[in-house]
Order: C-alpha cells, then sequence, then structure tokens
C-alpha cells in the first residue's frame, strides 16, 4: 500500500517537471533567440505549452502563469500530501493534473483548421518529441488519478467490511441476549 500511495505523485511530478522544461526553455529563448537548438526545443518539444500559454493567456495575462498558478501549486500539493500521508491533498492534486494535461490536449487543438470527411473528424496530434511530451504527461496524470481511485476504493471496502464485522457482533449479541 505505501508504494501505492508514493506512486501518486508521478503524474503531477511529471506536469511539473515538463512545465518547468518548458518555461525555462522559454525564458532561454529570449536570451538567445537566434539559436537554433532553443527554437527546435521551445517549439518541437515543449509546443504543447505554447498552445496551452496562448488558451491561458485569455483567461489570466500573467506571464508564467501556466508554471506558477497551475504546476508549482499541483506539485506543491502532492508534496503536502506525500509529506503528511493525507489522502486529500495527493486526490485534489491528482484530479487537477489530470483536468490540467487534458488542458494541454484540448489546446493543441484549438486553431487548427481541420477537414471533416463524412462523419469522420480530424485530431490534431504533435508529432515527434512532442507527441512523446504529450503522451508521456497524460499518461503519468492518467496512472495517479487511477491509483488514487484504487486506494479510495480499497479504503472504503475496509471500512465496509469493518462495518459488516461490528453489525454481526452487535446482532450475535442480541440474539445472545434473547436465548438467555
Amino acid at each position: 500500500m505505501n508504494r501505492l500511495f508514493k506512486l501518486q505523485i508521478l503524474g503531477p511530478f511529471a506536469l511539473f517537471t515538463a512545465t518547468l522544461c518548458a518555461e525555462l526553455a522559454a525564458r532561454a529563448l529570449q536570451y538567445d533567440p537566434s539559436s537554433e537548438l532553443l527554437w527546435f526545443i521551445n517549439l518541437g518539444v515543449f509546443g504543447i505549452f505554447q498552445r496551452s500559454s496562448s488558451a491561458l493567456s485569455y483567461l489570466v495575462p500573467i506571464d508564467g502563469f501556466q508554471f506558477f498558478g497551475v504546476a508549482l501549486p499541483i506539485f506543491a500539493l502532492a508534496c503536502i500530501g506525500l509529506a503528511t500521508r493525507s489522502r486529500l491533498p495527493f486526490t485534489v492534486a491528482t484530479h487537477a493534473s489530470v483536468v490540467y494535461a487534458g488542458l494541454l490536449v484540448f489546446s493543441w487543438q484549438v486553431g487548427v483548421p481541420t477537414l471533416t470527411h463524412a462523419s469522420l473528424g480530424t485530431m490534431a496530434v504533435p508529432s515527434g518529441v512532442g507527441l512523446y511530451v504529450m503522451a508521456t504527461i497524460l499518461g503519468t496524470c492518467l496512472l495517479s488519478f487511477a491509483v488514487t481511485h484504487l486506494l479510495y476504493f480499497l479504503a472504503v471496502g475496509k471500512e465496509v467490511r469493518a462495518l459488516v464485522s461490528w453489525l454481526r457482533r452487535v446482532s450475535s449479541r442480541r440474539s445472545n441476549r434473547i436465548a438467555a
């Protein structure tokens, strides 16, 4: 059970790390805009963060909000849950990380011209390294989300078994009193 509990931090950690790297790549590009390597890293590897940043900028026009306002608080909440061994911070962190990973996937679709044939819809998916980054983030966040739910189901099952055991003891005491 201890390993499963610690596995919940995987999704928020992956999200935090990828967002931090994307933010650092964007900041490095500001200092050296002629670097081809930094352009590739910024657009090819972390392109999903470029689109989500522009989508979030309509709601909150703060530079770095994607890291400081979303990824960092999610990771801090997961760290608090790990340090205090509390389920609630982990639950909130894993749910928020899945929502943010979903926003990353959804924001990739915004602004992409689509061509529809018959009833088939198209979906834009990043290619190359960007696809691996997006799949890693989404996969780890979904894994943490599933582990959180598994631990809750196990805890509820334990409580139900304890309640059934208590009810059996109470009913056997009553039947013994009636028989006596």
